[in-house]
């Protein structure tokens, strides 16, 4: 997959990378620069920026600065490090699993997933985690759950595995399928084995789609982005309820077995 540095509206700007399974199967990964009304700058999640990338982003932040990187999905580790080394003065903050794969980093104690972090961001961002499921699963194969975070400004969702958009192969077209948003797939070895855990799944993604109803951009990691500019279907709120719908059979299973 090229690097790229894609402006998606104003005040914020994804960066899609390359990320190979086993160094072999390319599905991608992404990182976001977001301009707050302070005028500085924030990197939702890491990547490996290649010269060419660091020259774009140095010339979008011209003489403001980068004040922090938010790690935001406890899963997502690769690129940690040099993130860090290409901006050492902006405050590093990651989750728990973070904290614990890489303890010689300057963290932050305000780790991504605390409330505290998201409440200095209020001005400009929320967000969100997903209830119901795992956060850092013992299980190191199952990514489900990741921070959610959604710039106002410009109407975008930022989305580690959580949320998904899926281009769909050609021929489904034919049926209305080219394209469409997804929960992660892992969503039944996610849930929490308790009872209640699938009712907090369905509320939390009912409450996504209505807080953040005003979406216009989803950037999704691993699959793609959903931009406005280029949506060929419905606002990003309702494709978020159809995908929270597909759910169903899943957190019915779950509820007939745990309640």
């Amino acid at each position: 997959m090229a690097e790229q540095i894609i402006h998606v509206a104003e005040s914020f700007w994804n960066i899609r990378g390359s990320f190979r399974i086993g160094g072999v199967v390319e599905i991608g990964t992404q990182a976001s620069l977001v301009q707050l009304s302070s005028g500085s700058f924030l990197l939702l999640d890491s990547y490996s920026i290649s010269e060419p990338l660091r020259e774009e982003i140095d010339a979008i932040v011209g003489d403001g600065e980068v004040e922090a990187i938010l790690n935001l999905h406890p899963f997502h580790t690769v690129h940690v490090q040099r993130m860090h080394e290409l901006f050492p003065d902006a405050r590093l903050h990651g989750t728990q699993r973070h904290l614990d794969l890489f303890p010689d980093l300057p963290w932050e104690e305000v780790r991504s997933e605390d409330q505290e972090l998201h409440d200095w961001y209020a001005d400009d961002l929320d967000f969100t985690i997903p209830r119901g499921v795992d956060f850092i699963s013992a299980n190191e194969n199952i990514h489900f759950a990741s921070v959610l975070a959604y710039h106002r400004a410009s109407g975008t969702i930022h989305a580690d595995d959580t949320l998904m958009y899926i281009r769909l192969p050609r021929f489904l077209g034919l049926v209305g399928l080219s394209e469409r948003v997804s929960f992660h797939p892992t969503l039944a070895m996610a849930l929490e084995k308790r009872e209640g855990a699938a009712a907090e799944f369905r509320e939390w993604s009912t409450e996504l789609a209505d807080a953040w109803g005003e979406a216009e951009n989803l950037c999704a990691a691993h699959s793609g982005n959903l931009l406005a500019e280029s949506n060929p279907g419905a606002p990003i709120s309702e494709r978020i309820r159809k995908a929270a719908d597909r759910c169903e059979p899943v957190l019915g299973k779950h509820e007939r077995r745990y309640g």
